[in-house]
Formats: structure tokens, sequence, C-alpha cells
């Protein structure tokens, strides 16, 4: 049976954006969101984070910066007994026309492959158009921007805070 997944992104939804995150003295935890992802894990999704991470490819910092730092953060989650099934990244530059870099669905392309993913059930959170387009293109039901940018559109959700976004969803994910 296909199962629903929750996928993240990671720098402005899981931690705090400032900018090429990739040290575990840089990383903060956004506010809530380990209570945020338990409501989705007590209801049966999967979890998936799924990132764009231009900084290796940019060459601010090494892919194994970044699978550190991962490591870490997963340790993390384990701590508040929260498991990812796993994380997708793009290591690419924005001028490398990849197709795995949101809003290219090459994460959910290989996440579909390992995982029996349904995606009509799925969510997508993110802080960031590109994130809300991936959603749409590689056809998840629901869409949560977090965020106060006007300009971004064609979101399910739409929320200024991770605590307000859990507090609105447990309603409709609880049932």
């Amino acid at each position: 049976m296909k199962k629903k997944a929750l996928f993240l992104d990671r720098d402005g939804i899981i931690n705090v954006d400032y900018g090429y995150v990739y040290r575990v003295e840089d990383f903060k935890f956004i506010d809530g969101i380990f209570d945020f992802i338990k409501l989705f894990l007590d209801n049966g999704f999967l979890l998936f984070i799924v990132t764009n991470q231009s900084g290796i490819g940019r060459e601010y910092y090494s892919r194994d910066d970044f699978l550190s730092l991962t490591e870490w953060m997963l340790k993390e989650f384990k701590k508040e007994n929260i498991s990812i099934e796993d994380v997708f990244y793009c290591p690419h530059s924005p001028d490398e026309k990849c197709e795995c870099r949101k809003p290219q669905i090459g994460m959910i392309t290989q996440a579909i492959k390992e995982y029996d993913i349904d995606l009509n059930s799925s969510f997508m959170v993110g802080d960031k158009q590109s994130d809300i387009e991936f959603a749409i293109n590689a056809d998840i039901s629901n869409s949560i921007y977090i965020g106060s940018n006007t300009s971004i559109k064609n979101y399910t959700y739409s929320f200024k805070s991770i605590i307000e976004a859990k507090n609105y969803l447990k309603v409709i994910i609880d049932g």
C-alpha cells in the first residue's frame, strides 16, 4: 500500500536560514519544527528532506561538510524520537541546469523509485517559490508555504510560522 509522505525543505523550514549553513555551530532548529514533524509522524507519514545545496556546487563548502551536518541533524531528530526516512539533496549550482534542483523533480523521482509514496496524500513544506513549484511539478497535492513573502503563489496553505502551521493543520491531519 502506498504511503503518504511529508517532504521538508531544509534551510528556512527545519533550520534558520543564515545562508549556506554547513556547520553545526551555525545550525539552529526553527521553533516548533519537532512538534510539527511529530504531528505528521504520528499520523503515519514518511518523512523526507529535499534540499537544494548549491553551496557545494559553488564550492562554499564540500559534500563532506554537508553530509557531516546532515548526520548530526539526523541524530538530533532521533533524540526527539523523529526518524527521517531519507535526505535528498541537489549539490549543483543553478547554472548547471540539472534535473535534481528544485523546482525540477529529480529528488521526487528518486524518492518514488526507493519508496512507495502516494503523492496525492502527501505534503511539501517550503519557504520559497521553487519549493511550491517543486510540489506542483511533482504532483504533490498539498504544498505549505511558511513565511511572509506576499509574492509567493500557488500554494495550498500559507502560514507565517511552523507553529501556526501545526496548530491549523492538526485538525486536518488528525481528522
